[in-house]
């Protein structure tokens, strides 16, 4: 079920604000990306789960979903990419990557040792596994839906001895401590969130990344090479790939595929085509504006297939020639 938050962000004069679904309650690492990011317009809607709020922007119950995609410590979230590969409609129209900092909180000021249990959402809880190990031994490790609803739940608890792992964000609404600052486990750490709206491709900007999922016909020997094999063809950098059980059978996978690039672009689009054609089931999720990531060659590349194309030409213009003589 989705509330709406406090912060609202101002639409411009005669539109409407765009009304998008996250991952709540109120504080949560979501809302917080979300809301610092430079999306305009927008209108957060908190949800209980990463799959309620994808699915509410597939039933057009919100006009697009917020949700993270991988982390730098932990990879994938799963759950909202397999909601992306087989269940929803949406497409990736932007991504935002952002800044995480965990902060270790409670009611009042307390020593380490004093904690008896923490609770927090399992992904931002990995986050910071060392931390917890080393510094909280004796403490239980409980998980619950998000972070900011470990905060919210410590904030309402009668035990004292009871910690989150959450967003600084979370400690101002619900008024908890702050006992240990940036407890993740590597500073570099960082999440990438994508706005999924309902079958809607953005326009191409400078700077693109395109996803996709490639299901195999059969597995057999030289599949992923084979998939693999049509990009290097054309030069086309992959960001990023990796396996998920497609849920049919034990050993049964699909490939999701970042690529640099859109999908009008010629040699995106005559890629995307020819393992169309090679594999019969190909799942579109995107073409969006990159987060500061520059194509780097698509120029190059385009020119040097006009090139190749042309050439081709003109030997088969020798072809017709030789035709015309008989």
């Amino acid at each position: 079920m989705a509330e709406h938050t406090k912060h609202k962000q101002t639409a411009a004069k005669g539109t409407h604000p765009l009304r998008v679904a996250y991952l709540g309650p109120a504080g949560s690492f979501s809302e917080e990306a979300l809301l610092g990011s430079s999306l305009e317009g927008i209108e957060p809607l908190a949800t209980d789960t990463i799959p309620d709020a994808i699915k509410m922007a597939d039933a057009l119950e919100a006009d697009a979903a917020f949700v993270p995609l991988e982390n730098s410590i932990e990879g994938s979230v799963n759950a909202t990419l397999d909601e992306l590969i087989f269940t929803s409609d949406l497409f990736i129209t932007a991504e935002v990557v952002f800044n995480v900092h965990l902060q270790l909180l409670a009611k009042e000021k307390m020593a380490l040792r004093d904690i008896k249990e923490v609770i927090s959402y399992p992904v931002a809880a990995a986050q910071c596994r060392e931390f917890l190990y080393a510094k909280l031994p004796q403490a239980e490790l409980r998980a619950v839906s998000s972070t900011s609803e470990a905060a919210r739940i410590v904030s309402q608890s009668q035990e004292k001895a009871i910690a989150a792992v959450a967003p600084l964000l979370s400690a101002e609404l619900y008024g908890l401590q702050v006992i240990q600052h940036n407890i993740e486990d590597y500073h570099g750490n960082q999440t990438r969130f994508v706005l999924v709206q309902k079958r809607k491709i953005p326009k191409r900007s400078d700077s693109d990344k395109t996803t996709i999922v490639c299901f195999q016909k059969k597995d057999k020997p030289g599949n992923l090479h084979a998939i693999v094999g049509q990009f290097a063809a054309r030069s086309i950098n992959l960001a990023r790939i990796e396996s998920r059980p497609t849920k049919k059978a034990l050993g049964d996978y699909c490939f999701v595929i970042d690529l640099e690039g859109h999908v009008s672009d010629e040699v995106v689009s005559d890629c995307l085509a020819e393992l169309y054609a090679e594999l019969g089931h190909i799942k579109f999720l995107g073409s969006y504006p990159a987060h500061n990531r520059a194509n780097r060659n698509l120029a190059e590349i385009k020119e040097t297939r006009h090139q190749a194309i042309k050439w081709l030409g003109d030997l088969k213009s020798c072809l017709e020639e030789e035709k015309k003589q008989k």
